[in-house]
């Protein structure tokens, strides 16, 4: 009886296939009562590892046919979770999955799996480090073909490599620096300080290198964010109609019909964009428009790049424009089919060129597009080898370059030491090997069942 109860509590299953209808659907069984859970289900004999062999699937309880499947097993630890693991592929209508799910919760061997659980169990039995754990995350999210590289890269373990080498770099640092406790009543070589402090340096130097490419693996991954902001009726929501190629904004020659940021995610040239539409930019006694207005300038600051919309009717450029156009800002000219640019609009502003557009003709978008993707493409192919992809990396490589300045700047070397010490160990947290348990439930929240 107690052999069962610990089946129940470790053997888990979920549909790991796409949801919906399809011609098939696999579900997974992962834990130590996989063998006993495909017996109840009429497997017999269980198939040789790693071989596919088609049988019935039947219903523990009256022994009905519910489907003919593939089953496959994989005993652990070769085995995506380096457990005992089982793939039934059945039909994949609503039906039979139906049917297969409520058969294995009534073999009472086993529990339906929770977000990311499969994942989890091959980071804790070693099958992946957290970063590859992650990226599995990732692989399954991707939209865009560069996402899917971005994955790919960290799932294969190029990431983790990097900071492990980095992590023991350091664990032989610290030998050094504790060799300098140990005998501190000898002189060590003048040589030997200096080849350590050298060696913090160097690191600290790779380290802080690498996070300043932090930024762009976030905007691989989750998306490189563009703004679209303007005056009131400058045309930003028939802009950004336009580029997303469908109704996404309320199109109104009322003046504030925008209120909040809308978002719509693109492809462009393998990338993911994130564009968003703003309300109207200018000075209001309406409580819910200067809301508006203060949620835009916010987009602004978040934003990589910022689409400036200026109304070619109008002839001016507002102030609270003028101070939001930098070097990551494409200035368009809206209405250019209704009155040429007025000179001097742009005197005293870093406007260098700018792109005549006519949101109601469609003269200038496809040129205006072209320029949006020359300008994603370049940004985000700028470095070529693995990049943090996350906050939690981010934070961990400042935390570890932090720590390296005080190690570098230490009076004693006791203190040296234990600089070195957190800053291998905040390393270790990106990849799992330290000091963990308080970010697992974070990392696999946002996995999907199966997975």
């Amino acid at each position: 009886m107690d052999g069962d109860t610990n089946i129940v509590a470790e053997t888990i299953y979920a549909l790991s296939s796409g949801a919906g209808v399809g011609g098939v659907a696999v579900v997974r069984i992962s834990g130590p009562g996989v063998d006993a859970v495909l017996t109840a289900l009429g497997v017999a004999p269980l198939p040789a590892p790693r071989y596919a062999a088609l049988h019935n699937i039947l219903c523990p309880i009256s022994a009905d046919i519910l489907d003919q499947a593939l089953v496959l097993r994989f005993p652990g630890p070769g085995s995506f979770t380096g457990e005992d693991v089982a793939e039934l592929h059945i039909h994949g209508g609503e039906a039979v999955l139906a049917a297969v799910l409520s058969a294995l919760q009534q073999t009472e061997l086993a529990r339906m799996a929770e977000n990311g659980e499969f994942t989890r169990r091959a980071f804790e039995n070693g099958k992946l480090d957290l970063t590859g754990a992650e990226a599995v995350g990732d692989l399954v999210a991707a939209r865009t073909d560069e996402q899917r590289k971005l994955a790919l890269r960290q799932y294969d373990g190029g990431l983790a490599d990097l900071y492990e080498a980095w992590r023991s770099e350091l664990i032989d640092l610290l030998g050094y620096a504790e060799a300098e406790i140990d005998f501190s009543d000898e002189e060590l070589p003048e040589a030997l300080q200096r080849q350590v402090l050298n060696k913090i340096i160097a690191i600290k130097q790779r380290v802080k290198d690498h996070s300043h490419t932090s930024l762009l693996g976030e905007q691989i991954r989750s998306g490189f964010p563009i703004s679209i902001l303007g005056a009131p009726n400058a045309g930003k929501s028939s802009l950004m109609n336009l580029l997303s190629r469908r109704d996404v904004a309320i199109v109104s020659e009322v003046a504030g019909t925008t209120r909040d940021v809308i978002e719509v995610q693109m492809n462009l040239a393998g990338y993911a964009v994130s564009i968003s539409d703003t309300a109207g930019i200018r000075d209001s006694n309406d409580q819910i428009e200067a809301e508006g207005v203060r949620r835009a300038e916010q987009e602004a600051k978040r934003a990589a790049l910022k689409i400036v919309v200026i109304d070619a009717t109008v002839g001016i450029l507002p102030d609270r424009l003028r101070s939001l156009i930098d070097s990551h800002t494409l200035v368009v000219v809206n209405k250019s089919d209704l009155a040429p640019v007025p000179s001097g609009i742009f005197d005293g502003s870093a406007v260098t060129d700018i792109r005549l557009v006519s949101a109601k003709t469609g003269d200038g978008i496809e040129e205006l597009v072209a320029d949006i993707t020359k300008t994603v493409e370049k940004r985000l192919s700028a470095y070529e080898g693995p990049v943090p992809t996350r906050q939690r990396h981010r934070e961990a490589l400042q935390e570890t370059v932090t720590a390296l300045d005080r190690a570098e700047a230490a009076a004693l070397p006791e203190l040296a030491a234990e600089d070195i010490r957190l800053a291998a160990r905040a390393l270790g947290r990106i990849t799992g090997r330290v000091d963990i348990d308080d970010i697992l439930d974070t990392v696999f929240r946002d996995f999907c069942i199966g997975k």
